[in-house]
């Protein structure tokens, strides 16, 4: 009791320094870190409201122990007592600070020649209709299609109050098993798309100096190669301090394309400096669950069973059709819940 007295005690000590960080006016001059000051207040409110209770429902559970006609109140107050403490320490668990951000997705073919392509395509359409579900607003940034049908690639933007804690799961390789339509022979093929998930961020977040971008443009081209504008319309950003290469050419307008282009390369840049973070956390709880990296297999589909797999946390379920059309909150729950469960024991 005496530990989490303390536990509470620093809590509101770290509560009241944040709330006297935000009422200085000076932090305003300064958008990222207010915006950081908001979150930490945001969360930290929440957890002291939990620590007000607990101090009260203590205080109830020691005056019914000395009062023998309050005696009978007591299962119930150490019943709620401990309810509190595992909420507390819930809250305490430090959550991913990109977690209310919107998302940028990219969708690439892997492994299977066109029907890696038209499974690029289904898990485009099942994470746009998982979107849908949640009430999320979408839109396709660029997308590369296949000859043979499907995609080779797509990059869309989710947008919605917490978007990447619940998108940031489904970065990696899903994996299909199935026949393809152009199969005679009736045979299984393995096929792969890789997504890759990172938050959006805003202008204040990464900050890109104009000197450190090579920037082309040039005619955009539709399958064959054939050009369809007539204009130098597509762009090309060449990130030189990192080497990334952001193309785009889906609009009409070079300032549309480029505009668009910034979107990704900022979100690409945000994410690779995420990586580099967790890289030196040891105890990075998204590396516990999964890595989330494109080259590590995170699920798989199999039609002939109709059953779907999450390795990182052994689960399958038998209901591939409602999967695929964006029935995926199970998974999302159960690989929030095992990440929330390591982070406990952490704080344990």
């Amino acid at each position: 009791m005496a530990d989490f007295e303390a536990l509470v005690d620093e809590l509101e000590r770290s509560y009241k320094e944040v709330q006297e960080r935000s009422s200085d006016p000076a932090l305003y001059s300064d958008q990222r870190e207010a915006a950081e000051v908001g979150r930490r207040l945001k969360e930290l409110g929440a957890a002291n409201e939990i620590a007000q209770e607990w101090r009260s429902v203590r205080g109830d559970l020691e005056d019914a122990r000395g009062d023998g006609d309050l005696r009978e109140l007591v299962p119930e107050l150490e019943q709620r007592l401990t309810e509190l403490e595992d909420a507390l320490k819930l809250q305490l668990v430090e959550t991913d600070p990109a977690d209310s951000k919107d998302v940028i997705v990219e969708i690439r073919q892997g492994v299977g020649g066109d029907e890696a392509a038209l499974w690029a395509e289904d898990v485009f359409r099942m994470l746009t209709k998982y979107a849908e579900r949640l009430r999320y607003k979408w839109e396709t940034i660029s997308a590369s299609p296949n000859e043979g049908g499907g995609v080779k690639e797509v990059v869309f933007a989710i947008k919605g109050d917490g978007a990447y804690s619940v998108f940031k799961w489904e970065g990696g390789t899903h994996r299909v098993q199935r026949v393809p339509a152009t199969e005679s022979q009736g045979r299984i093929h393995t096929s792969t798309a890789t997504a890759a998930v990172m938050p959006e961020a805003e202008e204040v977040e990464v900050q890109i100096d104009p000197g450190d971008l090579k920037i082309d443009v040039y005619r955009s081209s539709g399958p064959g190669g054939q050009s369809v504008n007539t204009t130098d319309s597509a762009v090309r950003i060449t990130h030189l301090p990192t080497g990334i290469v952001v193309a785009m050419q889906d609009e009409r307008s070079q300032l549309q394309n480029r505009d668009k282009a910034m979107r990704v390369l900022r979100a690409r840049l945000y994410e690779a400096k995420r990586a580099r973070q967790e890289a030196e956390m040891t105890a990075a709880r998204r590396a516990q669950v999964g890595t989330g990296e494109r080259a590590e297999k995170i699920r798989t589909y199999n039609y002939a069973e109709g059953r779907v797999t999450d390795h990182r946390i052994k689960l399958t379920q038998h209901r591939l059709d409602q999967i695929l059309e964006g029935d995926l909150g199970g998974f999302t729950e159960a690989l929030t819940a095992e990440d929330r469960r390591r982070a406990l024991e952490t704080v344990a």
